[in-house]
């Protein structure tokens, strides 16, 4: 199915990602930019921004949507990931950082601990720095879920990934209804947290259970929502069922902030979990917790 338009974008330039790239090769870390083949890299590397992918690169599961690696064999945490995180969040001087994994089935906590690491470091080595993270699902592991969150993110985000009916075809380790009582765990267990989710469009579902998401998620107390456009990484993944159009893309957020009550719903072709991750920075000033 050829790319429309308006999902067109150059291929970014040495010059635009290498300052990021160099750093990020120096201190042998994986952003979720580089391992998820991001159309918005040039952009983010560009503005020094990156989200950190740790516990990687491979991931013990194996959803065929994803374009990061397969590996479900049983591998330690490495304790310096931690510091070395920490080190490139202030060497870049980043206002907010965004902390992402694989999903790690094979720990008893699903990584929880190492989430923890990660954060005592940034605020350590850059204490103004705000910090958000892309958390899976733990396996439904609240006790994980709970040691998360008493290390204080300021964002927690949890993807939906999808609509319920497509859970079992680009999702099967997933459970929807799992997602939506994570969330809303963080909401009601640790209320200034702000709580966050997002979905990709283009896998076979409607523009009214795609509302319908947006319904749970609201009735969950999610904060924020990011839509984005699904893009097949390759012949071994799912197909692009359809593009959807700018318009529609920028119906829904009507519907998510002017219908539901989110306090913002970022929609586009382009967006991903994390793109323009900072402007969390101004939504929290003007709505302060």
């Amino acid at each position: 199915m050829l790319k429309p338009e308006w999902l067109r974008v150059k291929a970014p330039q040495r010059e635009r990602i290498g300052a990021v790239a160099d750093l990020l090769q120096d201190l042998n870390l994986n952003t979720v930019c580089q391992e998820a083949s991001c159309p918005n890299i040039g952009e983010c590397f560009a503005g020094g921004t990156a989200t950190f992918l740790i516990m990687g690169p491979g991931c013990t599961r194996a959803c065929p949507y994803c374009d990061i690696d397969f590996d479900k064999s049983v591998r330690e945490l490495d304790p310096t990931e931690p510091l070395r995180l920490g080190e490139a969040v202030a060497r870049l001087g980043l206002s907010h950082v965004v902390i992402t994994s694989v999903n790690r089935d094979d720990l008893l906590d699903g990584g929880a601990s190492q989430f923890v690491a990660c954060i005592e470091q940034v605020k350590q080595r850059s204490p103004l720095t705000t910090i958000e993270l892309l958390i899976p699902d733990l396996c439904g592991n609240w006790d994980a879920l709970a040691t998360v969150m008493a290390a204080a993110p300021h964002v927690l985000n949890h993807n939906i990934e999808t609509v319920p009916r497509m859970y079992k075809r680009a999702r099967p380790q997933g459970i929807y209804e799992r997602s939506l009582d994570l969330l809303q765990r963080v909401r009601k267990g640790w209320p200034k947290v702000y709580t966050k989710s997002g979905l990709m469009v283009g896998l076979g579902e409607t523009d009214d259970e795609v509302i319908g998401v947006l319904k749970d998620l609201r009735n969950h107390q999610v904060d924020i929502v990011t839509i984005g456009q699904y893009l097949s990484p390759g012949p071994k993944h799912l197909a692009v069922d359809r593009f959807v159009t700018p318009s529609q893309f920028e119906s829904y957020r009507c519907t998510g902030e002017d219908e539901l009550g989110f306090l913002q719903v970022v929609s586009s072709p382009l967006t991903r979990s994390s793109y323009h991750a900072g402007e969390v920075q101004r939504l929290m000033a003007s709505h302060p917790r």
